[in-house]
């Protein structure tokens, strides 16, 4: 079925007219609807009207030339060229250098006017309009992409990013609303941007399924061709199929093309959208030719029909280029970021470690070096229980430095290298015993360890390696900081859905002033005077508290004591809460 061309004849003369209809009307190439005026007034009348294709206009009018009409016609009504082409009885080169130059396409001379001549310039005129306005719209669709391209990638913040480009691609193609949704690896995804924020909602399962299924075939197919459009109708487009170089066609795409998103169809049912266009934002696979998948630029319209065009899905799927640019870009900067904080932490702690060994090893270094060098020098004039006492200090003081050596590695695994949680059934009654019992063996007869039991403890499931940790650390301190001996109670309540622990001592207590920064690495209190430590242990417990996902809190006052109480959840490996608990 052939195009049809609205065509305007200008022309006082009636007779040309009807040659001019008779001969166009037989072109078996073009269809034409022929429109007649024999003055420049009713010729404007009509241009205003109606939007022709052509023009053909005679350059002796009644009521002005013709040359002043199609300058009247091009500064008052054209805001895109029609092709006009001039038709005078006079063979005029000079008339003929003035119409070009003002813009004609053509100039034809009456005299010499046959019918192949006519058909042949009025289609050449319409092939030279299309051309022209193809051109025009390709530039222009470039200046927005590169417009809207530059917006992007004015930052490297990645939310602002995606904000940005889902704002300026709904202004592009003027439509409802922008979405950008990201796959993840283990979940269904989400959307993580959208121009309209009442519609960030989870998209359904089907489109992480329908992406998953098709696996590496899916991939593949997504980086052939432009891959550009996902609609909503079973029909697929021919890959090779002309599009038409005419201004007035609608180059629509009811297709699916096979990106393997075929079930993104669930989108339309989602949203309860009428028109959806969807490109896959690829990102760039470390040289390998099968790119990433990160995820979907989703434009919706939903105000009324509308056919996508094929310039929209290449705009949308030229801006996805752009966003996947400016997305690995954002991503590359915040892993340099995050491996810089990194490297300055580690920094940090390097310091503070070659400040806390040069400290902390200097006392009990001196006093091995003095035992060691007594009992090699007078060891004859010693007798039994003083070599005993002076063996006693160097194991004392070298088990001291083995700890601490033992905790900053410790601090450093859970601060830089987090890891991993391995909980196991835990009878939490008997493995506080226990710890009890070793540090009853330890500890001096100033102090009296105090255990109390409450609650149902059963159920229980923690990692047995960070427990202990927890344990040891917490009693530590409180045995270390009642210098002047006393109780340390340590409470076990059982409760429904967790389990709550305390120490409770009668020591020194910890200042107001320094108990804000007490959980971090290397921060003791201010009235420790001459008590040794390195300020590790509340940072470890801590870490060990929340890698089993609870809380630990402090209380305490200068003199009285402190009370440290740990709330720990009881949590299967599954996620759910444990059998003895429900």
């Amino acid at each position: 079925m052939l195009d049809t061309w609205t065509l305007l004849i200008i022309d006082d003369c009636a007779a040309d007219r009807k040659i001019y209809r008779r001969y166009l009307l037989k072109d078996p190439h073009q269809s034409y609807q022929i429109l007649e005026a024999d003055c420049a007034e009713e010729g404007l009348a009509l241009c205003q009207k109606v939007r022709c294709d052509v023009i053909l206009l005679d350059f002796c009018l009644p009521d002005m030339s013709g040359l002043e009409l199609f300058d009247q016609m091009q500064q008052e009504i054209f805001k895109t060229s029609v092709p006009v082409i001039m038709l005078t009885g006079r063979g005029d080169e000079e008339i003929a250098v003035q119409v070009m130059k003002r813009g004609a396409l053509d100039y034809l001379v009456k005299q010499h006017l046959t019918q192949d001549v006519l058909q042949l310039a009025v289609r050449n005129a319409i092939k030279q309009s299309c051309l022209q306005a193809q051109l025009l719209k390709t530039q222009e669709r470039q200046r927005l992409i590169a417009t809207t391209a530059l917006r992007i990638r004015q930052s490297l913040n990645l939310e602002q990013i995606l904000n940005t480009a889902v704002a300026e691609v709904q202004q592009l193609l003027k439509c409802d609303r922008v979405m950008v949704y990201q796959f993840a690896p283990d979940t269904d995804g989400k959307i993580v941007a959208s121009s309209v924020e009442s519609y960030r909602t989870v998209l359904c399962d089907r489109v992480r399924a329908g992406i998953g299924e098709q696996g590496s075939r899916g991939a593949e197919e997504q980086r052939s061709r432009e891959e550009v459009a996902v609609g909503f109708s079973p029909v697929p487009l021919p890959p090779c199929a002309p599009l038409p170089l005419v201004p007035n066609s609608q180059s629509a795409i009811p297709y699916i093309y096979e990106l393997g998103l075929c079930n993104c169809v669930s989108l339309k049912e989602q949203f309860n959208t009428k028109a959806n266009l969807v490109v896959p934002i690829n990102l760039s696979n470390n040289g390998n030719p099968t790119p990433k998948l990160w995820g979907l630029l989703i434009a919706h319209h939903n105000s009324g029909e509308r056919q996508w065009q094929t310039d929209d899905a290449e705009m949308l799927n030229e801006v996805s280029v752009q966003l996947a640019i400016a997305i690995q870009q954002a991503e590359l900067l915040a892993q340099t970021q995050a491996a810089l904080a990194k490297e300055k932490q580690l920094n940090v702690f390097k310091s503070q470690i070659i400040t806390t060994v040069s400290h902390e090893y200097r006392t009990p270094l001196t006093s091995i070096l003095a035992a060691a060098s007594t009992l090699v020098k007078h060891s004859q004039q010693l007798d039994e229980s003083k070599q005993h006492r002076f063996l006693g200090i160097i194991e004392q003081k070298a088990r001291y430095m083995s700890k601490l050596v033992d905790n900053m590695l410790l601090v450093n695994q859970l601060e830089l290298e987090k890891p991993k949680f391995q909980p196991i059934s835990v009878d939490l009654l008997q493995f506080f015993s226990d710890l009890l019992e070793q540090e009853r063996e330890t500890v001096g007869d100033r102090h009296e360890l105090i255990f109390k039991i409450t609650g149902n403890n059963h159920g229980f499931w923690g990692d047995r390696g960070l427990l202990q940790q927890i344990f040891i650390n917490l009693i530590s301190n409180a045995i270390k900081y009642s210098p002047d001996g006393g109780s340390v109670e340590f409470h076990l309540i059982g409760k429904e859905s967790e389990e709550i622990f305390y120490i409770k001592d009668c020591g020194i207590g910890i200042p107001m002033a320094d108990r804000e920064n007490l959980f971090q690495s290397f921060s003791r209190g201010s009235n420790v005077d001459t008590i040794p430590g390195t300020g590790l242990g509340l940072a470890i417990a801590k870490a060990c508290v929340e890698l089993h996902s609870g809380n630990i809190s402090l209380s305490s006052e200068v003199g009285q004591g402190t009370k440290v109480t740990v709330s720990l959840p009881k949590i299967c490996p599954t996620g759910q809460l444990s059998p003895s608990s429900t």
